[in-house]
């Protein structure tokens, strides 16, 4: 019983690991973009990847994993800032 246990703690142990480089993966590109002044986001990239780190967020906190959380949390601010950007772009047409 007990080695069954350590191997679900090794799995859940795993799966934050996981997380937390495919959520830094995903900000280091959002900061990317957004250090780039020249890139403006498509309309359904900002949603998409909006829509996508805030369900991230959330399931990882639902999971009790922090630090994937607050990565896709840090993602999150890096696509309002590109959706602001996007936004401006095309009201300057």
């Amino acid at each position: 019983m007990e080695d069954w246990i350590g191997q679900i703690h090794t799995a859940v142990h795993m799966v934050g690991v996981l997380l937390s480089v495919t959520f830094a993966c995903g900000l280091v590109i959002a900061v990317a973009h957004v250090i780039n002044q020249r890139f403006v986001a498509p309309v359904y990239d900002v949603a998409a990847n909006l829509t996508a780190f805030a369900c991230a967020t959330a399931a990882s906190l639902l999971l009790g994993h922090w630090l994937p959380a607050a990565l896709s949390a840090g993602a999150i601010g890096c696509w309002l800032v590109l959706a602001r950007r996007t936004i401006r772009a095309r009201r300057k047409g």
